[in-house]
């Protein structure tokens, strides 16, 4: 999966790919997971999930009822990029819990070391733009992808951005669809 993913990220030929590929090598991107506990919350579930969103969103596209006219660059970054913000965000840690026998044991889990506060979408536009310049476009689609588990107080925003740039919308669905459609 991780040629896979390092084929189609070259593909796009976007000036700093290369830079951005190392960047992503010196990080655990192809090992770590989606999220805590929920989806991909094992190794390499973050990989996983991007892999699906891709799938995903180029099949949305393939049958929007509206032309998109979008470049499959495009698809590519925003899909295979969108959580590029989780990496060496998750953390193994170990917790006491029961084991078959009723014997507690140490178990590993993970948590959250956030050592770039700096929200969720943003972030990942922020540390993408270090290393490839974004059109308009995909930096919407990633900064909104999270959708209306944003606070309500943005709600208008993001139906702004929505409107403005029917993709981000479709990118919001494939992750919603990658994350409670398939067992990550």
């Amino acid at each position: 999966m991780k040629e896979k993913f390092i084929e189609l990220i070259k593909s796009t030929n976007r000036e700093g790919i290369d830079n951005l590929l190392n960047f992503i090598d010196k990080t655990d991107f192809y090992t770590a997971p989606a999220s805590t506990r929920f989806h991909g919350s094992h190794e390499g579930g973050l990989l996983e999930h991007s892999m699906k969103v891709y799938e995903i969103l180029s099949k949305k596209v393939d049958n929007c009822c509206i032309d998109l006219s979008v470049s499959d660059d495009t698809l590519k970054i925003i899909a295979l990029l969108h959580d590029i913000c989780k990496v060496n965000y998750y953390k193994v840690d170990y917790r006491n819990a029961k084991n078959e026998y009723g014997e507690w044991v140490k178990v590993p889990y993970y948590t959250v070391e956030d050592t770039i506060p700096y929200g969720h979408g943003e972030k990942s536009v922020m540390m993408l733009s270090e290393y490839i310049k974004l059109t308009s476009e995909e930096k919407y689609c990633i900064r909104w992808h999270m959708g209306f588990t944003e606070p309500k107080e943005l709600y208008s925003t993001i139906g702004a951005a929505y409107t403005k740039y029917p993709l981000a919308l479709l990118l919001h669905e494939a992750d919603l669809e990658a994350t409670y459609f398939y067992d990550l």
